[in-house]
């Protein structure tokens, strides 16, 4: 292997020159798309944009029994992939910038159909010409490597690719430009051409697998430890074992139930100021790795709630959770009703593990509480819109005109919830306790400061998009937290 051109450095992402000679001749560069000049697969992009189209869906198999490009061309058409959202790799445009300043010819090769080829071209503005599948012909592998040759009449050409499908082109190229390409594919290209140049700036998957996990979000799986703590039942190890169970049944739940909602609001999250950065969004994390691990998670989770005893809670959690994904995100209201609801559904699942089944005050309380955090999520989400973005989150029902009504709606249900804990600290269920019942009263400020602080936070823009994410971040919620646990467990000495 000749020494590499240029580099990213994966930590700085500076372009370094080593050899300015080295240029391939200046023969044509034809460059792959998909996993190259993209940070993603195309074709997959398309799939998971259709996926909420039932009619598509019912389509693809008769697509697919007329040949992979033409099952590419009806995806491509239907998908209608903005070329402008795609995730593009910075570094390697960055250096056919460069190419293009000294004068190479610069054409797209790809095994992407010809529509999405078109629409990226034009976009990035650095290509002379397209060579792409048609809808009759996929050009992938040897089928490529014929095309670029007849399309250049035989004359020599360098070209960028990334993985071994790229390999019977490098038999055929004059030389090859490694782009974010594993070990064994640098090693297999350099025994068939020469290595013009390589570009490498990709973070690790495995840090990117983890955060689109999203392990800061299993705070809400918290919830399931609420029933014992209701029911006085702070000593009932058993219970507290099996209500463990069900929070990392829950945590491999949402887990999953995210990677499928973060695949299926691809285009949304890209528009979005904070969620383009996250992994499949911004390419940093392969499309392909989120049907491997859903699977996983969802069978871990099942596992996990049976030897828990609440298997069908979080069943109800996970059709419920792929509801909203696909569709009730995007209805007004439904959407926070069914937020409130995923999160009562926690406090469900941890009653029926725990074997003290969630009370009709403990119900009403939560159900007023989480719709409160519910539309302070929305309200956010709001607040933080673009100008030019019309007044419209994408992929919501709501506009920036809406923002004082849900406001409205949400402070209100603050109150309500602490309305329904007063009359329950007052209740015949909670008094008679013991001698120190009368210490519930304190809970009930406490609860109403809180819920105040999180909507003044919210107002004033403040607010992470997920109260209770700002929330486990916040030191004065985990006072809060913390001295409405002691009162609970004072209320609940045996005196």
């Amino acid at each position: 292997m000749t020494a590499d051109a240029f580099t990213v450095d994966p930590k700085t992402a500076d372009l370094k020159t080593a050899d300015p000679k080295v240029s391939g001749g200046r023969v044509p560069l034809c460059v792959d798309m998909d996993g190259t000049l993209l940070n993603t697969d195309s074709l997959i992009e398309c799939f998971f944009a259709v996926i909420k189209d039932w009619r598509v869906m019912f389509a693809l198999f008769g697509w697919l029994l007329k040949g992979k490009a033409h099952l590419k061309q009806q995806l491509a058409l239907h998908a209608r992939l903005d070329p402008a959202l795609l995730p593009y790799n910075s570094g390697l445009i960055t250096w056919l910038h460069e190419q293009k300043r000294l004068g190479r010819r610069l054409i797209l090769a790809t095994a992407a159909d010809h529509v999405i080829a078109d629409a990226v071209a034009k976009h990035i503005g650095l290509f002379d010409e397209v060579i792409a599948s048609d809808g009759l012909n996929n050009l992938r592998g040897s089928a490529k490597a014929e095309a670029i040759s007849r399309h250049l009449d035989g004359q020599p050409y360098a070209y960028a690719g990334n993985d071994f499908s790229d390999l019977e082109i490098w038999r055929h190229a004059d030389s090859a430009v490694l782009v974010n390409a594993p070990k064994s594919v640098c090693k297999a290209a350099a025994e068939v051409t020469r290595i013009e140049t390589r570009v490498d700036d990709r973070i690790p998957w495995t840090h990117a697998l983890v955060k689109a996990l999203r392990p800061h979000q299993w705070v809400k799986n918290v919830l399931v430890f609420v029933p014992i703590v209701t029911a006085s039942a702070l000593f009932d190890f058993a219970a507290w074992g099996d209500a463990l169970l069900m929070f990392f049944a829950f945590c491999c739940t949402a887990s999953a139930i995210y990677v499928v909602n973060d695949l299926t609001d691809l285009a949304a999250d890209r528009q979005h100021q904070r969620k383009r950065h996250r992994p499949f969004a911004s390419g940093a994390l392969p499309l392909y790795h989120g049907p491997i691990v859903v699977p996983g998670l969802l069978l871990a989770g099942g596992i996990l709630a049976a030897f828990a005893g609440a298997f069908h809670v979080v069943v109800l959690y996970a059709v419920c959770s792929v509801l909203y994904s696909f569709k009730l995100k995007s209805l007004p209201l439904v959407d926070v009703f069914m937020l409130a609801s995923l999160y009562t559904i926690r406090l469900f699942g941890g009653g029926e593990a725990a074997g003290y089944p969630v009370s009709l005050w403990l119900l009403g309380f939560s159900s007023f509480l989480f719709l409160s955090l519910a539309i302070v999520k929305r309200v956010a989400e709001l607040m933080a819109l673009p100008t030019d973005r019309k007044g419209k989150p994408a992929g919501r029902g709501y506009k920036a005109g809406d923002i004082e009504i849900l406001k409205l709606m949400g402070v209100a249900s603050s109150f309500t919830s602490c309305l329904v804990l007063a009359l329950y600290v007052q209740s015949d269920l909670a008094l008679g306790l013991n001698k120190l019942d009368q210490t519930y009263w304190g809970i009930v400020p406490l609860m109403l400061f809180w819920q105040c602080r999180i909507w003044l936070a919210t107002a004033r823009g403040k607010m992470h998009d997920d109260p209770i994410v700002y929330a486990a971040k916040d030191p004065t919620s985990w006072v809060i937290g913390g001295a409405v646990f002691a009162i609970a467990a004072i209320a609940h000495l045996p005196i």
